[in-house]
């Protein structure tokens, strides 16, 4: 593990949240069902992988996203609990690679891979506040 990153292959996190009507596509769209939406699956994916990591980083650093590849198999109604898992695959560098999936108390409902990318804090939104500025 390069660039000082210390971090166990292996290390797991999860995150759940209860599927409401603001986390479904027919929140977005009346002519869509009211099912888990997609890019909320992606996000509890993003937050367990950051958990599972956080404990981990250099101080001063936090995590972002920087690659997802996922798959939704399957729909889950509102009222229902959404659990993600991420398990800690690969640390390449600043990199660090997941196994992510989700499941809804009745069938997994995604899976794929993440990547997320450690990165100094103050650095990072100093880049951010540059680009604003422009």
């Amino acid at each position: 593990m390069s660039a000082g990153l210390d971090i166990p292959v292996g290390t797991t996190a999860t995150a759940s949240v209860e599927v409401t009507r603001e986390i479904t596509v027919a929140h977005h769209s009346d002519a869509m069902p009211e099912v888990y939406g997609t890019p909320y699956m992606i996000f509890l994916m993003e937050v367990a992988a950051a958990r599972a990591i956080e404990p981990f980083l250099p101080p001063g650093s936090v995590s972002v996203g920087v690659e997802v590849k996922v798959r939704h198999l399957a729909a889950t109604p509102i009222g229902f609990t959404a659990t993600a898992s991420a398990k800690v695959l690969s640390v390449e560098g600043r990199l660090v690679t997941f196994a992510v999936e989700v499941h809804d108390g009745v069938e997994l409902i995604g899976e794929g891979t993440h990547v997320r990318g450690v990165v100094d804090f103050d650095r990072f939104t100093a880049k951010v506040a540059a680009k604003a500025a422009r």
